[in-house]
């Protein structure tokens, strides 16, 4: 199966400037191919894997992939895909946010091959020393304001007179183009690859590239990634999916993709994963024979969590699964748990509440919420129903000390199987 087979098989090929001739220079040995990722936060996303994945996609096929920091596109912003203008980020800003990104471009490329390593560059190295007069010289003289206009990304935000867009933005296409000529010239790159939405901008910079170096280029897009529903993935009620695990730690990433409806998670196995053909076959097999079981949802969410955060944070996410199904907590650590009290509500307890004797456990159930009264929380303690680090209470006259903490610090307290209700001590 070539590349683009493959792309095609999972549901990533939408577009390109030239298949057939493309195909042809596929089957004559390894190319170098280039996508941008802007640094417009301190971390990238669900939604930037797509690409970065296609890279890898790429280099496994035995091309050579160029992983680009827009250290200078991202000083303008990209009005694709945007209703607004963006507001632009100070230098500072933008160098650490590219101190951040670049480590996570690197955990998904191979650096180290010697057939074909992968590279990342900085395209203010080659942007930044250029002056205003060269740049409408030397590359706005080739592209036509007509061509500009008629770019989707363009021309949605022109129809829009509340908000229009900037010379600023405007130009955005023109150094994205640039980038795409420079790294021709350069490292002899004749792809670039992105999400549909950066067609206008690739194809700017192949018609630059042809008309500057009198050379063939190509461009391949991939579909935007959305949910059945048609509404972006990558997000959630409480905001973006962060492959920064101090953003998003491993075991809510996990959960964002253990959660996966059954009308998207066979998608997302093809475009997010490197399961085989077969592999998903047999899993798609297994959703519609039983879907209560959920396994290509586990196997999705295991696979991605592998990918972006390792084998030991998958580990840790199962093990904090496990916790919030009952399990035993016995060798969990501070980090795991810490991802448990982000995911149950949490009230704060006085320290003094447990000094001496110890506070009752009905008074601590009341406290908690599990119980709305003295005599309920009674009943449910009898009746077996209430749990203390996951371990039964029967006994209503039992006193919690300090001994009981978590850490230290924690209460976690169960009614049944899922009313969980951490107690955070304080003081």
């Amino acid at each position: 199966m070539t590349i683009l087979d493959e792309l095609e098989w999972r549901g990533l090929y939408a577009d390109c400037t030239d298949r057939e001739a493309l195909a042809k220079r596929l089957a004559e040995g390894p190319i170098t191919l280039y996508c941008g990722f802007d640094p417009t936060a301190d971390s990238l996303h669900v939604g930037n894997l797509v690409p970065l994945l296609a890279l890898r996609r790429f280099q496994q096929h035995g091309h050579h992939p160029i992983a680009l920091a827009g250290g200078a596109t991202g000083m303008v912003g990209d009005p694709s895909g945007k209703s607004d203008e963006r507001n632009l980020q100070t230098p500072a800003q933008l160098e650490h946010n590219l101190g951040c990104i670049k480590p996570q471009l690197a955990r998904f490329l191979d650096f180290t091959g010697a057939n074909n390593p992968a590279r990342v560059v900085n395209n203010y190295d080659w942007t930044g020393q250029v002056t205003f007069l060269e740049f409408l010289r030397d590359i706005g003289k080739h592209i036509t304001v007509n061509s500009m206009i008629a770019k989707d990304s363009v021309r949605s935000r022109m129809e829009d007179r509340s908000t229009g867009i900037s010379f600023t933005e405007f130009s955005y296409m023109l150094l994205q183009g640039f980038d795409f000529q420079h790294l021709k010239k350069v490292f002899n790159c004749e792809l670039q690859v992105g999400a549909t939405d950066q067609w206008g901008n690739i194809t700017v910079g192949t018609e630059l590239t042809r008309k500057k170096l009198g050379a063939t280029v190509w461009g391949l897009v991939f579909p935007l990634l959305t949910k059945s529903d048609g509404s972006k993935y990558g997000k959630t009620a409480t905001g973006t999916v962060w492959l920064d695990p101090q953003k998003t730690s491993p075991y809510r990433f996990y959960q964002f993709f253990v959660n996966t409806d059954d009308a998207d998670v066979i998608k997302l196995l093809k475009t997010l994963t490197f399961l085989s053909q077969a592999e998903i076959t047999t899993l798609e097999g297994e959703l519609k024979a039983n879907p209560g079981g959920r396994v290509a949802q586990k196997t999705l969410a295991q696979a991605m969590t592998t990918l972006v955060h390792g084998d030991d944070a998958v580990a840790a996410a199962l093990k904090a699964t496990e916790i919030l199904f009952g399990g035993s907590l016995e060798g969990i650590n501070a980090a795991i748990f810490q991802d448990i009290v982000g995911e149950v509500p949490t009230k704060d307890l006085a320290l003094e509440t447990l000094a001496g004797p110890g506070a009752a456990m009905i008074d601590l159930i009341v406290l908690s919420g599990l119980a709305p009264s003295k005599g309920a929380a009674r009943k449910d303690l009898e009746a077996g129903g209430i749990y203390l680090n996951n371990i039964r209470v029967a006994d209503h006259t039992k006193n919690v000390t300090p001994s009981d903490l978590l850490f230290g610090k924690y209460l976690l307290l169960r009614k049944g199987k899922k009313s969980y209700v951490v107690l955070s001590v304080r003081g």
